[in-house]
């Protein structure tokens, strides 16, 4: 459960991500969109670390902790979060979405 207490992705690109995909990055915002990235790139380095060994955050199975991390990360290149270099986050992207059952969080599925 450390992992879970050191990754708070909603925090760290859920501004980032208002201030691109909403506000259009307003140049009045743009140092507190950068000062987000850091912190973005810090949460995405401890999930992967975490999922080198494991198919989900806290079981074989997912639980909520994945839920809630997911509902976040598979927005993240809206916040300008580029995934390429976190090859474990993208396989567990992959691995969520292929949950029977999955419906894709966008507006036509609400």
């Amino acid at each position: 459960m450390a992992v879970l207490r050191a990754v708070q992705p909603r925090a760290l690109h859920r501004p980032a991500r208002y201030i691109n995909k909403y506000l259009g990055l307003p140049k009045a915002r743009e140092a507190e969109y950068h000062a987000k990235q850091a912190g973005g790139h810090k949460a995405l380095a401890v999930m992967d670390r975490h999922l080198a060994g494991n198919r989900f955050f806290v079981e074989t199975r997912p639980t909520i902790a994945d839920i809630s991390l997911y509902a976040y990360t598979h927005a993240a290149h809206e916040g300008g979060f580029d995934l390429s270099g976190y090859a474990n986050v993208r396989r567990w992207l992959g691995n969520f979405e292929g949950i029977p059952g999955y419906v894709g969080m966008a507006r036509e599925n609400a």
